[in-house]
């Protein structure tokens, strides 16, 4: 469902990936590993299709990035939830509108988006929250909202971003079994880190990242 074939990303400061070749299928829970600078988020912009490679293609579910059309990007992105380090919640908006967001920019009834968004926020235990603003909430509950958010659109793709960072230990364990959980219904799952401490207590595929390059692939 994602196919990297011999990507390269240049950018004016020089050349940013070199010669990524793997896939992920689904259902499979891919850790993305690297320092800061190596690479990861630059590989899920190519997935998300908001880069595009200089030379190599990304394949992602049915579309190639070579010739693809503005309408089919935004296809692919109806089916790929995101998830950030800095979470990016609207401040001036209440939980239960952050949540709704992509369901109403993709032109969902309202009382559909109410049934989605109750249900998301009910499974991962923040409905009580829904009348409240980001503010108001710890970082381990700000962070379930934008997973939330991510995912209430069902996506086929979960692309993590750091998503632990700002996250005492508690919490980046607890947001980690929450997105474990949904891997388990069947959603890829790309989770980029640096902690190795990640790594070490779960023994999930890792694609390691150095300097742009794909230094290594463990299962």
């Amino acid at each position: 469902m994602i196919n990297f074939q011999n990507v390269f990303l240049r950018f004016d400061s020089g050349i940013s990936l070199r010669d990524l070749n793997f896939k992920i299928q689904k259902p499979e829970f891919v850790y993305l590993f690297g320092d800061s600078g190596s690479g990861k988020s630059s590989i899920m912009k190519l997935i998300y299709m908001d880069l595009f490679p200089n030379d190599g293609t990304v394949e992602v579910m049915d579309y190639n990035s070579s010739g693809i059309k503005r309408r089919d990007i935004a296809r692919i992105r109806q089916r790929i939830g995101m998830v950030f380090q800095d979470i990016r919640l609207l401040p001036d908006r209440d939980i239960y509108s952050n949540i709704a967001l992509p369901l109403e920019l993709q032109g969902e009834k309202h009382e559909e988006v109410r049934r989605k968004v109750v249900a998301q926020a009910e499974e991962l235990g923040i409905r009580s929250r829904l009348s409240h603003y980001p503010h108001e909430l710890s970082a381990g509950e700000q962070q379930r909202v934008g997973l939330a958010r991510a995912m209430v659109i069902s996506p086929d793709i979960l692309l993590a971003d750091e998503p632990t960072a700002h996250l005492d230990d508690s919490s980046a364990n607890e947001l980690i079994d929450w997105i474990w959980k949904i891997n388990e219904k069947g959603t890829i799952v790309l989770f980029a880190t640096h902690n190795q401490k990640i790594l070490k207590a779960d023994p999930s595929r890792t694609l390691m990242v150095l300097s742009g390059e794909l230094v290594g692939d463990r299962s």
